[in-house]
């Protein structure tokens, strides 16, 4: 039988408080009882003059971000009027039924005027992240490390084309030093200093509306200006540590930097797993000289069909020469300033050699072989790669640094930014992380009523 309702109770009064509409198990319980905020308090003090006009409490403005943030609401203006309405909300900032909502500019103007040239997110972040620590819950031995992309609040069409130096890469000291004597155990004349530092340039698309983002290409059809958002996580899917790039900064560019902050905020890495970007001779160094075992995957060779692979030619160790798949030994002829080591094969052999068509095409019937001066701890790792540990921490990033990238995505507003600048998106990274890691720790800590 159909029933209509026909009664009107939008007038019916009641006698409650907002704690009795706010559900026992909303996630806003589980955060007010995860963390206590107040320590925001000693973080802005600075920040806040002695005398003048009362300010809006700091913690309800940060307490506000994390709700946009946090249920992923497009702006700060959307989040005003969902705090209007929302009781749970409401609860949380510690609001009454008629408490006055401050204006959406207020954080905006707020940031502008205290936040923009501070660490405070950072502060919060890492804050966020002891409490996690202090808890236990962190399981830090295995390291994630990938990055997204966020398309910027840009117009792919409405760009400059620049001429900028190419940036000084974080290893490229101990590279010079390195190849340096690498050249003279081989009885070649270093480079003398003045010759690495000649700058180089490249060509690069500028963005008239946010020139710090950048022009981003995956394929034909994903092509726009975008950020880099980078991060690392522990096992359990907690981001422990983030960086913000332009979108045309290589995923392998930051990666040290991500590494030695969670070193200096957590600890120390047994194992680090990243994708085949960062499958290169500086980062396998960097991480076996630092003592941590790397997982990367298998790179497939970038060989034109029809070709030799680079690893039909057997490299010999104890004469420091390769031998081709016909037996011919490429002698050592110099090393570049790249730090690749040449090894080139004799053109008279090459000459009436029967497989020179799958060998070289150049004009000289020549073949040389580039070796990097870091290629040993490369090919430590690809030994590692079949290592049935190494394989199950590397199977993992899909539960871990994959689903972080995938949830922030879709359940928090990360997918795009509204925001412009290097300095608002590292906000946005950081308070988006922070959220996530607050949330997985409110859950994972939380005993209901019953128990409180």
């Amino acid at each position: 039988m159909m029933t209509k309702n026909i009664g009107n109770q939008r007038d019916q009064l009641e006698m409650l408080t907002i704690d009795q509409l706010v559900p026992e198990d909303h996630l806003v319980r589980k955060l007010d009882a995860a963390i206590d905020f107040s320590f925001i308090y000693p973080l802005v003090e600075d920040l806040y003059s002695s005398t003048g006009r009362p300010s809006i409490d700091p913690v309800v403005l940060i307490k506000m971000t994390f709700l946009q943030y946090m249920f992923g609401i497009r702006s700060m203006r959307q989040t005003i009027k969902e705090i209007e309405t929302n009781m749970a909300y409401r609860w949380f900032l510690g609001f009454g039924f008629h408490s006055e909502v401050p204006h959406f500019s207020t954080f905006g103007k707020n940031y502008v005027r205290r936040f923009a040239d501070t660490d405070l997110f950072e502060q919060i972040f890492y804050r966020i992240l002891k409490e996690i620590m202090d808890k236990g819950l962190l399981s830090s031995e295995h390291v994630f490390v990938d990055s997204t992309h966020v398309k910027a609040s840009a117009n792919k069409r409405k760009f400059t084309k620049k001429t900028v130096r190419k940036e000084a890469r974080a290893y490229e000291e101990k590279l010079q030093l390195e190849l340096n004597l690498d050249r003279q155990e081989h009885g070649k004349r270093p480079f003398s200093p003045d010759s690495f530092e000649k700058e180089e340039y490249k060509e690069i698309k500028e963005s008239t509306t946010d020139p710090e983002s950048g022009y981003y290409v995956k394929d034909e059809r994903t092509k726009q200006f975008a950020y880099s958002f980078h991060a690392a996580t522990d096992e359990k899917g907690f981001v422990l540590a983030n960086l913000v790039t332009p979108g045309n900064v290589h995923d392998s560019i930051p990666f040290q930097s991500i590494i030695d902050t969670v070193i200096e905020n957590v600890k120390r890495p047994v194992v680090v797993a990243a994708d085949a970007a960062y499958k290169t001779p500086a980062i396998a160094n960097y991480l076996v000289e630092n003592q941590m075992l790397p997982a990367f995957p298998y790179k497939r060779p970038m060989t034109r069909p029809g070709y030799f692979k680079k690893q039909e030619y057997v490299y010999d160790e104890h004469f420091d020469c390769y031998l081709c798949p016909e037996g011919q030994v490429l002698k050592y002829r110099t090393t570049t300033r790249d730090g690749y080591r040449q090894y080139s094969s004799d053109p008279k052999e090459c000459a009436v050699c029967p497989v020179l068509q799958n060998c070289t095409q150049a004009a000289k019937p020549q073949n040389v072989i580039q070796r990097h001066i870091w290629e040993d701890y490369l090919e430590l790792s690809e030994d590692l790669r079949h290592h049935h540990e190494i394989k199950e921490v590397y199977n993992r990033r899909k539960e871990t640094i994959e689903r972080v990238f995938a949830d922030a995505k879709e359940k928090h507003g990360m997918r795009w930014t509204t925001l412009r600048g290097i300095k608002k998106l590292s906000m946005q990274a950081m308070l988006t992380f922070a959220a996530m890691n607050l949330k997985k720790l409110a859950t994972w800590t939380w005993k209901g009523p019953q128990m409180a």
